[in-house]
């Protein structure tokens, strides 16, 4: 089993797109968990104009193997045109938290 895990950051318009990625990642054992941040502010450039919205931010816990299926599934499900998805090496961390990230997921 792998011990690589992933945090990997993706920011949606609203709760409901929110919850629904972050349900169907759990459900398909894509993901062990999954934080909803609410309102967070993102500024950004967007063709061309300094944009603001109010966004909500996932938190998705999983392992490296499953990131290529994570971001395929949030491509299909995200409204956005170009969706935020970036993912960092959990360096360190509780090794029985490490451990049940990846007993939650989908076998390697």
């Amino acid at each position: 089993m792998s011990t690589h895990t992933q945090l990997i950051l993706c920011t949606c318009p609203d709760v409901e797109t929110a919850q629904r990625i972050a349900r169907h990642l759990v459900t398909e054992k894509l993901a062990a968990c999954i934080n909803i941040l609410p309102s967070i502010t993102s500024i950004y450039e967007w063709q061309g104009e300094i944009e603001t919205a109010q966004e909500q931010l996932l938190l998705i816990k999983s392992a490296q193997f499953h990131y290529a299926n994570i971001e395929a599934e949030i491509k299909r499900l995200h409204p956005y045109e170009l969706p935020e998805v970036i993912a960092i090496a959990i360096e360190n961390g509780l090794p029985d938290y490490l451990k049940w990230i990846n007993s939650c997921l989908l076998p390697e």
